[in-house]
């Protein structure tokens, strides 16, 4: 099952995962909440649209903005509006 994991916390696993542009996202179902605080971080993808953050949290360590989330996505990538991908030392495991 594919997992996300930074500082050997789970941050996310799921069977049913995306991969976009090589960046896996899961569902937001599948999310460990507790490890993810909102971020006032947006950026803009050309055929995605605006892309919201998450800083990962675990324990008193902070990863800035090392997840994003499409929450309306342009109409070519409405198949992962509301699911997350992680960066900046988020280990995915397959």
């Amino acid at each position: 099952m594919p997992r996300a994991r930074w500082n050997g916390a789970v941050i996310a696993d799921s069977d049913e995962v995306q991969v976009v542009d090589g960046y896996t996202y899961f569902p937001p179902a599948r999310l460990v909440k507790d490890h993810l605080r909102e971020s006032s971080h947006t950026s803009v993808c050309g055929w995605k649209g605006l892309a919201s953050y998450y800083d990962v949290v675990v324990g008193d360590e902070v990863n800035q903005n090392a997840a994003w989330v499409y929450r309306d996505p342009k109409p070519a990538a409405n198949h992962i509006a509301g699911w997350v991908s992680f960066w900046k030392g988020v280990k995915i495991e397959r």
